[in-house]
C-alpha cells in the first residue's frame, strides 16, 4: 500500500511582494495569495483529491494557506515544516541573500553567520517532520501539508532526486510525494497557478 503527500508552499504574502526575507517572521496573505490558495483547492477538487490529515508550519502565513486551500480548520500545525530561520537576515530585503556556489543548489551555511540555521539543520529539522507525518498516517491515506519554498528545497535535496534539474518554488507549487515500502518517491510537481504539471 501507499502513503501519499502532498507538500505545497504558502501563497503570495506581503513580504513576498516587497522583496524581503521571510523565515521565522511572517507577513500575511495578499489577496493575490488567498487567490493562489483557492486555485490550488480547485486544482484538489478537480482531481478528485480528498485528505484523510491535515498539516501546516506554524507559520501564520502556512496555516491561512492551508484552510483555503482545504476549506478544512482540523489540522497540526508543526514547528519542523516552518522555513529556515534566517537570524538577522529576517525582514531584509532579498537582493541580501548571498549568490550560490555554482555547484551547489542552497546558501549553505551562511546563515550561521547571522544566527540563523545551517544547511544540516534545516534539512534535518523538515525531514524529521516529513517522517513524523508519514509515520502517522495509515496506508492508502492521503495528506496535505503546507510548508516554505527553503524549506521545501532543503527536503527536496535530502532525497538527491536527478529526475527534476530546474525547480521553482512559486507560491502555492505543490509537490506529490508516495511512500511505498519504506521508497520515497516523488511523483509530480504541481503548479496550479500556472496550470502546468511536471513528472
Amino acid at each position: 500500500m501507499t502513503k501519499t503527500l502532498y507538500l505545497m508552499r504558502h501563497g503570495q504574502t506581503l513580504f513576498n511582494v516587497q522583496e524581503r526575507i521571510q523565515g521565522w517572521c511572517d507577513s500575511p496573505l495578499k489577496k493575490e495569495g488567498e487567490e493562489q490558495a483557492k486555485m490550488a483547492r480547485a486544482f484538489f477538487d478537480g482531481e478528485g483529491i480528498q485528505f484523510d490529515r491535515l498539516y501546516s508550519s506554524t507559520s501564520e502565513r502556512a496555516s491561512d494557506t492551508l484552510e483555503l486551500a482545504s476549506g478544512r480548520t482540523d489540522y497540526q500545525r508543526l514547528k519542523g515544516l516552518k522555513e529556515w530561520n534566517f537570524g538577522r537576515m529576517e525582514g531584509q530585503q532579498e537582493y541580501l541573500h548571498p549568490n550560490r556556489r555554482p555547484d551547489q543548489q542552497s546558501h549553505e551555511d551562511f546563515y550561521l553567520l547571522y544566527d540563523g540555521d545551517g544547511e544540516e539543520e534545516i534539512q534535518s529539522r523538515i525531514s524529521q517532520a516529513i517522517s513524523g507525518i508519514f509515520q502517522e498516517m495509515k496506508e492508502g491515506q492521503t495528506a496535505l501539508a503546507v510548508s516554505h519554498a527553503g524549506a521545501l528545497m532543503q527536503f527536496f535535496l535530502t532525497l538527491r532526486l536527478e529526475k527534476y534539474p530546474e525547480l521553482h518554488f512559486s507560491n502555492c507549487c505543490i509537490f506529490q510525494y508516495e511512500l511505498t515500502d519504506h521508497d520515497l518517491s516523488l511523483v509530480r510537481i504541481i503548479d496550479p497557478i500556472a496550470g502546468k504539471i511536471y513528472q
